[in-house]
C-alpha cells in the first residue's frame, strides 16, 4: 500500500467557538493516485484541529497518530456530527481501523486532554490517514440496521428502543429516572443517549457488551469515566453523573 505525502489544502475557517473552544479546520485532499495523506503538526494547550476528508460508505479507513505528548489524542466524527465521536483515540491507543457507515465528510479531531491543556503543554504529532475500497455513494434501502454504525444512528435519533433508566447528575443527588434511546450494533456494540435531569444529553458507548466510554468534551472538563457490572446491571459514572443500565438495553429482550 502506498503511503504518499498528500497535498493538503489548508483552508482555515474563521469559525465561531464550538462549546467554548475554537476549532481550526483543515481540508485534506489526497494527491492524484494516492490513497493516503500524512500530516505533521503541533498544538498548544486548548488548541484543537479538525482534519476533514470525504469518504464513501463501505470504504475502509485507517487512521493512526504518533505524538511526543502522551495527552495528545484524536477522535473521529461521522458526517454531520459536531461533538459525538464514533471513535475515541484516548481509549484505543490513537489507532482506528474499520469500514465507514455512511458517505460524507469525516472529521479527524486532534486535541489535548484537559490536564495537559491547562498547563499549556505542546504536542508535536504525525497523523496518517488511509482510505481504501470503492464504497458506495449512498446506503442501500434494504441494508441491515445492525450493519450501520450505532453511534451515527444514535446521533440522528434512529433508536432501536427507548425507555427510562435510573440516573443522577449531581453529587449527592438521589437517583431519579432519565429517558434514554439506544441504537444497537452487532456483538454487544451500542450507543445509549440519556437525557439528563437538566435536559441535556449524555452518550454512553458500549463495545462487546461493556461500557467503554462517554461523549466527554473539553467543554465539560473531560470528566473521568468509570464503569462496573453487577449481575446484568452496568453501573456507569461520568464525573459526578451516575447511570444504571441493564443488559436488556444493550442486547434487547
Amino acid at each position: 500500500m502506498k503511503h504518499i505525502l498528500a497535498t493538503i489544502l489548508f483552508a482555515t475557517l474563521a469559525s465561531a467557538p464550538v462549546q467554548a473552544r475554537d476549532i481550526r479546520t483543515e481540508q485534506v485532499r489526497f494527491a492524484p493516485g494516492a490513497n493516503s495523506a500524512v500530516v505533521e503538526g503541533a498544538i498548544t494547550g486548548y488548541e484543537t484541529v479538525d482534519y476533514v476528508l470525504r469518504a464513501s460508505q463501505g470504504q475502509y479507513m485507517n487512521v493512526s497518530m504518533a505524538t511526543d505528548n502522551g495527552a495528545n489524542y484524536f477522535n473521529i466524527l461521522a458526517p454531520g456530527e459536531t461533538d459525538v465521536a464514533m471513535f475515541n483515540g484516548s481509549l484505543n491507543d490513537n489507532r482506528f481501523e474499520g469500514s465507514l457507515p455512511e458517505s460524507g465528510p469525516y472529521k479527524v479531531r486532534v486535541y489535548m486532554m484537559r490536564s495537559a491543556a491547562r498547563r499549556d503543554e505542546v504536542a508535536n504529532y504525525r497523523l496518517e490517514m488511509i482510505i481504501t475500497g470503492g464504497g458506495t455513494l449512498s446506503a442501500p434501502a434494504h441494508r441491515d440496521r445492525a450493519d450501520s454504525n450505532a453511534a451515527t444512528r444514535a446521533g440522528i435519533g434512529d433508536f432501536d428502543a427507548t425507555g427510562q433508566i435510573p440516573c443522577a447528575q449531581a453529587p449527592g443527588q438521589p437517583m431519579t429516572r432519565c429517558d434514554f434511546g439506544v441504537s444497537r450494533g452487532r456483538a454487544g456494540t451500542a450507543t445509549v443517549i440519556v437525557t439528563r435531569p437538566d435536559g441535556t444529553t449524555r452518550a454512553i458507548f458500549f463495545i462487546d457488551g461493556k461500557a467503554s466510554s462517554a461523549d466527554t468534551s473539553q467543554a465539560d472538563g473531560y470528566p473521568e469515566f468509570s464503569a462496573g457490572r453487577e449481575g446484568d446491571l452496568h453501573r456507569v459514572r461520568v464525573g459526578s453523573e451516575r447511570y444504571e443500565i441493564p443488559d436488556a438495553v444493550i442486547f434487547g429482550g
